[in-house]
């Protein structure tokens, strides 16, 4: 995890580069829907934002091994074990995403306003995303990169389990948004700690025989 954070510090531009297609998708929304409020209902103003969130994850997340020159793969392949390899990339991954995710929210709450009835459940539904994201398309990036055209590989490879995990985001936000009591939302805030927790077991358990290859 250390070497992540020494290297990201090292290469600013990445981090940088997502902050700023944050920001310019949510301005370019602004402007888009600045002549139109009315239309900027609270369900359109929740699935732009998760569509910008699910965009920033996958050009975030897609270098986490592309990245990665072939005998420093070797270097660490003889350094230490596949499963630290793996966790330490997705703890890394999860705190590049709650950073991203937070900085999103707060801005596009300020430019686009702010119709979500319960913060506290929403902010609970972006950390959730947030790890979900990071945990499959770590999984996903060190799978595609062993391919030539990772990007496209990744894309395609990740839909099937980001699609499902993406919906019960959308449902738990809308509950956040209609300020619903928490125990309406138990089973998509169940549902969403076990895709987390069983993607993380599958990329502990799978990433050794990836790495292996």
């Amino acid at each position: 995890m250390w070497k992540e954070f020494t290297l990201e510090w090292r290469q600013k531009y990445a981090l940088s580069g997502m902050l700023l297609y944050v920001v310019s998708t949510v301005f370019v929304c602004y402007l888009s829907f600045n002549l139109r409020r009315n239309q900027l209902t609270p369900i359109v103003w929740n699935t732009l934002f998760w569509i910008i969130i699910l965009f920033a994850a996958v050009n975030a997340i897609a270098k986490s091994f592309s990245q990665e020159r072939y005998g420093r793969l070797i270097y660490y392949y003889n350094l230490c074990s596949p499963q630290a390899i793996i966790i330490s990339k997705i703890i890394y991954n999860s705190f590049v995403m709650l950073f991203l995710s937070g900085i999103g929210f707060i801005f596009y709450a300020f430019v686009m306003g702010n119709p979500v009835g319960d913060i506290g459940l929403y902010l609970i539904c972006i950390a959730l995303a947030a790890i979900g994201f990071a945990s499959v398309l770590t999984l996903v990036a060190g799978i595609a990169s062993k391919a030539d055209n990772s990007a496209t590989l990744m894309a395609v490879l990740s839909f099937p389990i980001i699609l499902p995990m993406l919906l019960m985001t959308i449902r738990l936000a809308k509950n956040a948004l209609d300020g619903l009591d928490w125990s309406v939302s138990n089973d998509e805030i169940i549902t969403l700690l076990s895709i987390d927790l069983i993607v993380v077991t599958l990329s502990y358990l799978l990433f050794p025989y990836l790495w292996r290859s």
